[in-house]
């Protein structure tokens, strides 16, 4: 009892002292501070390693809904051009391509003929607002590490028939271990002092930026989510017909693992008292 009662007070003297080291930093934002100490605390309460394992359970054909089953999609152009409406594609541009031999973001990497990444991709949603007579536009969620060189790159495209649009992921401070502060509260001003929380960190970057209420206000309801080195993660209109005519809130397309897929982990259903698990379609 002695124990716990030390390592709880241990805990709450850490967020204290955090709490008034990260107040202090001027470099990000409000909402990117409380963002952090949000995580730190659910972290140190070990709500964030929480897992009830009777709730874990195979999904069932419910919620693993077979590409080939999905309604075929609307043949007219203008009840496409209605579903395109809605849509709007996102990118995560945060990464560096050190591991592939670049400098500068991943996406700026060539990959064929001269076209990068980021070529490919605007060339993509091109022919989509063509084909149909549709907006839709392309949004970049970079990092601090990536910024800079993107808005330059961006430039390039200003006769597109794409919208591009551009905001950053939050920036959160490194901990010294030993005490438990913010790196950067120690001097460390560089970017070595910080990084950028993942791609789980887009829903909060998307509303902290404005972009959120921006895209609301024109319309859109759906944002298709993808890596910007995944040229192969297209626009299906039969999944967003899906989404849309099902009133999902949320949809991944998956696909079987081959021998070759030695990473990442597997599909289950996590089931909340307050929140069931969203549909999932497969491909």
């Amino acid at each position: 009892m002695a124990t716990a009662t030390l390592n709880s007070a241990t805990t709450d003297n850490n967020l204290s002292n955090l709490k008034s080291a990260v107040a202090a930093l001027s470099q990000i934002s409000e909402n990117e501070k409380n963002g952090f100490i949000n995580l730190v605390a659910r972290y140190l309460s070990g709500e964030a390693q929480h897992v009830e394992w009777s709730k874990i359970q195979t999904p069932t054909d419910e919620v693993v809904v077979p590409y080939d089953s999905l309604a075929p999609t609307p043949e007219g152009s203008s009840e496409v051009k209605n579903l395109l409406d809605k849509l709007v594609v996102l990118k995560l541009n945060g990464g560096l391509g050190t591991t592939m031999g670049c400098t500068g973001p991943k996406s700026v990497i060539e990959v064929r003929e001269g076209l990068t990444f980021l070529d490919l991709i605007v060339i993509q949603i091109e022919n989509l607002n063509s084909k149909y007579g549709s907006n839709v536009p392309l949004l970049l969620m970079n990092s601090f590490n990536t910024h800079d060189d993107t808005q330059k790159i961006v430039e390039k495209y200003t006769n597109s028939n794409v919208q591009i649009h551009t905001f950053n992921q939050s920036q959160y401070p490194r901990l010294v271990v030993d005490d438990f502060l913010p790196l950067p509260s120690k001097g460390q001003t560089g970017r070595d002092g910080w990084y950028p929380p993942g791609h789980g960190d887009v829903f909060p970057s998307l509303m902290n930026s404005g972009q959120l209420d921006a895209l609301l206000s024109q319309g859109k309801e759906y944002v298709f989510v993808a890596n910007s080195d995944n040229l192969g993660a297209l626009v299906d209109l039969k999944i967003l017909n899906h989404l849309i005519q099902n009133k999902n809130e949320y949809c991944m397309e998956v696909t079987p693992k081959t021998l070759a897929d030695v990473k990442g982990g597997t599909l289950i259903s996590y089931f909340l008292d307050h929140l069931p698990f969203p549909s999932l379609g497969t491909k």
